[in-house]
């Protein structure tokens, strides 16, 4: 009796154990249990709080993918995908087109404004392109010349391998032209800098812009989401995902965090964000 009571206990166990393992299966299954590793992103300081809420709401979707990205620069991110260090390359910039010849694709995931940064006290309200252009080439150097305050204007811009800097020298074709008081290495830098000095003058992703400042229109537009849209307002450049080669040429942990992104649930995140979407 003792041994068939055991053999029926054992019997059990293991019918106990195949049910969960099977359920296990099933659930692991249906929320993308069957993609497992890890995606590496490197590149945009801008696009860090996009990259990293995508990053998260893609891990809940597949938790046996762990999403890894560093904000090292546009340009750094790029360089880490040509040598093949990362899977993608976040980039505020449109790709050059010596990159595009060295086989990297550009993939553009969102629209993003460049809001003109100001201080809370600073009384000037718009500013024109022309006069943008003067103030960040040094023919602007005080703010009374634009009707605000007698105060030097301290101009702030980011780094050179900055993908902000690059689009926004290149919309107010002022490239190489810049005349610096600092030169910092990302956006919550710029913003902080910009709260903390009475005459910066700062430029931030739209998406950073928080009330420790003000921003300044362009020729009496406001950066805003229904602005970008309809193109009056011109400081404004794409968000890349850039990929080595076609998003179909990639893994499958990849193309997955892509087809995630044109989803209704990325779109979403794209949102909330902060930016406009690039969905056809």
């Amino acid at each position: 009796m003792k041994k068939l009571l055991s053999l029926v206990l054992v019997a059990a166990t293991a019918l106990s154990l195949t049910g969960c393992g099977g359920g296990s299966s099933s659930s692991s299954s249906s929320s993308g249990g069957d993609l497992s590793g890890k995606i590496s992103l490197n590149g945009s300081t801008s696009m860090e709080k996009f990259v990293t809420a995508l990053g998260e709401g893609f891990q809940e979707k597949y938790p046996n993918v762990t999403v890894e990205p560093q904000f090292t620069g546009s340009s750094a991110g790029v360089q880490a995908l040509i040598k093949g260090s990362c899977d993608i390359a976040d980039s505020s910039r449109s790709l050059t087109a010596d990159e595009k010849k060295k086989g990297l694709v550009e993939n553009i995931v969102a629209i993003d404004g460049i809001a003109i940064a100001l201080n809370k006290k600073n009384k000037v309200s718009n500013v024109t392109n022309k006069q943008l252009a003067d103030i960040y080439t040094g023919k602007i150097t005080n703010w009374k010349q634009l009707g605000g305050a007698d105060e030097k204007i301290v101009v702030i811009g980011r780094e050179a391998a900055s993908g902000t800097r690059a689009a926004f020298e290149e919309l107010l074709k002022v490239e190489n032209k810049c005349k610096y008081a600092q030169e910092l290495d990302n956006t919550g830098a710029v913003v902080a800098k910009c709260a903390a000095t009475s005459g910066a003058i700062g430029y931030v992703s739209l998406d950073e812009v928080d009330s420790s400042i003000k921003t300044a229109k362009l020729n009496n537009v406001e950066a805003k989401e229904s602005t970008i849209k309809d193109g009056t307002y011109k400081l404004q450049r794409p968000f890349v995902m850039a990929t080595k080669g076609a998003v179909s040429k990639q893994n499958k942990k990849v193309q997955a965090l892509f087809k995630y992104i044109n989803s209704a649930e990325g779109q979403k995140i794209v949102k909330k964000a902060g930016l406009i979407s690039a969905k056809k």
